[in-house]
């Protein structure tokens, strides 16, 4: 704000202040007493005066540091964007600055005494601004990563999170709003581990990012709904110390009387060593209980759950697919890294200069990737996936012709009934949970039917980018991981020779930890593979 503006503020107060005079006392000058209290008025404007410009300066001081602050941030996050923005933590910070926190610059500082212009120019801005939906689906996600790769929010409070260096810590206030939004959600396993998180955090700080009332608010009620009821009980006691009126907390301490025995009622805060230990049993569906997921997150965090059969014929070779005219001069190098379903593993089959390409072609195109609604046909998005997506045709570009002519020499298959190249792009938590490529026979009715080319027959995955932590693509049935390495590609054959789905290929793409996960995808349809892969009744021909 300009010193003329503040100038501007100021007269305005004299002003008011003269005329207020002048409409009370309008004869004055006939009394010299009467003119002493003028002196006296005057003096008391200049203290008024000096009052409200040292409150501006106060407030521009309060904006300066908030300019600075944005300044030195995106300056240090625009030397490596890519680098910044793929710490699961960095992403839940940002969010957070232009959601939670830039609410709090706009209430305290900016609304206040700014010009209409100035805080219009500042709204427009915030058109571009994460929402807070997008704070709640950063939220989600960073869980989604807890659970998956056993990180306690106490570790990523910290800055400890596995494969990712230099992680930012966390304040309590940071702890708590990701508390709140599982408590939104009714996730009490997750509201209870970041609210105590929270609190462990705000005993250590130096100045509170929150007030302790809040977070024994949330932690007591999410304790209570766990079964502990206890625990609960003491800890809407310790509130009550803190906010005496607090209503919601008086009528929670009478249920929980309510429900406690004699004994647990005389329960004083300095027993809590008598507690018992606190019970926070995470709530999963059928599903994600079950033996299926269980072994995805093992695979995810590169544990084995099952002895890799033949591995002593597992091999690499230099592979020209018998003599392909493409591959004699440039042959591949193949690895086997699985017997049954065979699954091919291919290095540096695509240059930096064709990723960047295909990446520069998808960006602008990125939406959220769908799956196909088994009952319906329709396409529609989906919790269990996690991603963008992009459909790039052969005419569009010549490197997107040539990566599909040399899916077709590296197969053998005919490429003329394959999809387009789907460029795929994960961020934080991006993930998409097990599925089969191909149509079950329930879903053929359906499943591809706009194309009229048949079943997806094989799967070629292409990684277009290293991945710092996480994001890799398990074989839940069969126990098989491949973790994401830039240029390499992984091939299967989803169908039998006799048109059966295989459905020992069953995969998954792990949420990514820490990196930006862009993977390509080609899939080859069935129609016009007659000559190139026969039929045979014989599943294992």
């Amino acid at each position: 704000m300009s010193t003329s503006w503040i100038l501007f503020q100021c007269l305005g107060v004299v002003t008011v202040a003269v005329c207020y005079l002048h409409m009370v006392r309008s004869e004055i000058f006939t009394a010299l007493v009467e003119m002493e209290s003028v002196l006296e008025t005057e003096a008391q404007i200049a203290t008024d005066i000096r009052q409200y410009i040292h409150q501006e300066e106060e407030r521009l001081e309060k904006l300066r540091s908030v300019a600075d602050d944005y300044e030195r941030h995106s300056r240090e996050a625009l030397l490596d964007t890519e680098k910044h923005l793929s710490n699961p933590v960095n992403a839940f910070l940002i969010v957070k600055r232009f959601t939670v926190d830039w609410e709090k610059v706009l209430d305290d500082i900016i609304r206040i005494n700014s010009t209409e212009a100035f805080i219009q120019k500042v709204e427009e801005r915030r058109e571009s601004f994460p929402s807070k939906e997008d704070l709640e689906g950063v939220s989600m996600a960073l869980m989604r990563l807890q659970d998956t790769y056993n990180l306690p929010a106490g570790r990523i409070a910290k800055g400890d999170i596995q494969g990712v260096k230099q992680s930012p810590v966390l304040s309590a206030e940071d702890c708590f709003l990701l508390g709140r939004s599982a408590y939104g959600s009714e996730d009490w396993y997750h509201t209870i581990d970041w609210m105590q998180t929270a609190l462990s955090e705000w005993d250590h700080e130096i100045n509170k990012t929150i007030n302790k009332a809040e977070i024994l608010d949330y932690l007591a009620y999410s304790l209570s709904m766990q079964g502990n009821i206890r625990h609960a009980y003491v800890l809407t006691n310790e509130l009550l110390t803190l906010e005496p009126d607090h209503q919601r907390a008086q009528n929670n301490k009478q249920y929980y009387e309510r429900m406690l025995d004699d004994e647990a009622k005389s329960q004083k805060r300095g027993e809590d060593a008598d507690l018992p230990a606190i019970k926070n049993e995470q709530q999963l569906d059928s599903y994600r209980a079950g033996a299926e997921f269980k072994t995805y997150e093992k695979l995810c965090r590169g544990e084995d759950t099952n002895p890799t059969p033949k591995a002593h014929k597992l091999k690499c070779r230099y592979f020209d697919n018998n003599r392909t005219p493409g591959l004699i001069l440039r042959p591949l190098k193949e690895e086997r890294v699985w017997w049954r379903p065979a699954l091919m593993l291919y290095h540096d089959i695509i240059s930096d200069h064709e990723i960047e390409v295909a990446k520069k072609l998808a960006a602008p195109r990125l939406n959220r990737a769908t799956v196909q609604n088994a009952k319906t046909g329709q396409l529609e998005t989906a919790q269990y996936r996690i991603s963008k997506s992009a459909w790039l045709k052969n005419e569009e570009h010549e490197v997107v012709k040539r990566i599909s002519d040399r899916v077709g020499d590296m197969t053998g298959l005919n490429m003329n009934t394959a999809e387009e190249l789907q460029v795929v792009n994960y961020g934080i938590g991006g993930h998409y949970e097990p599925h089969f490529d191909f149509a079950r026979k329930e879903e053929e009715a359906h499943s591809f039917k706009r194309l009229g080319t048949g079943n997806r027959i094989a799967t070629f995955l292409v990684y277009m980018s290293d991945v710092d932590a996480g994001g890799a693509t398990v074989f839940p049935v069969i126990g098989a991981k491949v973790f994401p390495k830039k240029g390499t590609a992984v091939f299967w054959y989803n169908l039998f020779r006799n048109g059966e789905g295989d459905y020992d290929t069953r995969h998954a793409g792990c949420p990514v930890l820490a990196g930006s996960k862009w993977v390509s995808n080609k899939w080859l349809h069935e129609r016009g593979q007659e000559q190139t892969r026969p039929c045979a009744l014989d599943p294992n021909a």
